[in-house]
């Protein structure tokens, strides 16, 4: 074999590892969303939630649900839960909402990515209605008041006393103006 081959070989080899893991990275971040979807890690937690039975309420627990909001880099509007914090009972239903105001000068659109600490209880945070299904659009100077329906599982470990359901707000404009455009 003459050394112009064997380089054009190992040239071919090292191209052909770049180029794997090139689209790797790309599959990356979907094959993680799906993983974190299924086992509930990162706290990511899914879509509607649909009751399959009652849940009974247990009376003699109380957990405190804390409200956290985040404004993604360059996301102008004011975002807040209307509460901080609330006391609940593992299986009654209760609901809330967040305060949403657009104070950039042009009309945004913008998606809240839901995220519960910490992550092994997020499989027990149900959303029925959640203002993080649908995309916001909000004109300039508009304000909005966001549902959020929930309840919390009574399967919920005993050692949870506590739980977070942070929110962080995405600017998606440039997007939903593509996929409108479609």
């Amino acid at each position: 074999m003459t050394i112009q081959t064997s380089k054009s070989k190992t040239t071919l080899k090292l191209f052909g590892v770049v180029l794997g893991m090139f689209v790797f990275g790309f599959a990356l971040v979907p094959l993680y969303d799906i993983y974190c979807q299924v086992t509930g890690a990162n706290g990511k937690t899914g879509g509607a939630y649909v009751a399959s039975e009652a849940f009974e309420v247990d009376e003699e627990r109380q957990v405190t649900v804390q409200f956290l909001t985040n404004n993604n880099a360059n996301m102008p509007w004011e975002f807040r839960p209307t509460v901080r914090s609330m006391q609940v009972k593992p299986g009654q239903m209760y609901d809330t909402t967040f305060f949403a105001s657009n104070i950039a000068r042009t009309t945004m659109t913008a998606q809240a990515i839901p995220s519960v600490a910490p992550f092994h209880a997020a499989e027990y945070f149900h959303k029925t209605e959640c203002f993080c299904f649908e995309q916001q659009q909000l004109a300039s100077g508009e304000v909005i008041d966001m549902p959020l329906r929930f309840i919390i599982d009574p399967h919920l470990p005993a050692s949870v006393k506590t739980l977070t359901l942070s929110y962080t707000l995405f600017d998606i404009t440039d997007i939903a103006a593509t996929g409108a455009a479609e």
